[in-house]
């Protein structure tokens, strides 16, 4: 009985680490992308639309990204703390 709970609950420990296998990949799909942006598929098709991110359409279909591309946008127009700002001065 142990020995199942056990097994039980590696598997449970287990099984969400898997599928967080994309979080060291190079190359993202947009199911991917969405989860690492944190934004909704309407809100990744406006960007990819508006050509606010790069992205890749090899085979003139599926959208894919790099994760540098994503994580530059993620990065970009820095809003300066107060601290900054007075150090400007």
């Amino acid at each position: 009985m142990q020995n199942l709970n056990f097994a039980t609950k590696v598997g449970n420990i287990e099984e969400p680490t898997q599928n967080l296998g994309w979080l060291a990949k190079e190359v993202l799909s947009f199911k991917e992308a969405l989860a690492l942006l944190d934004v909704s598929a309407s809100m990744l098709y406006k960007l990819t639309h508006q050509r606010a991110i790069s992205f890749y359409k090899p085979n003139g279909k599926l959208i894919y990204f790099k994760r540098e591309d994503l994580m530059n946008w993620m990065l970009s127009s820095k809003q300066p703390s107060n601290e900054e700002i007075l150090k400007r001065d």
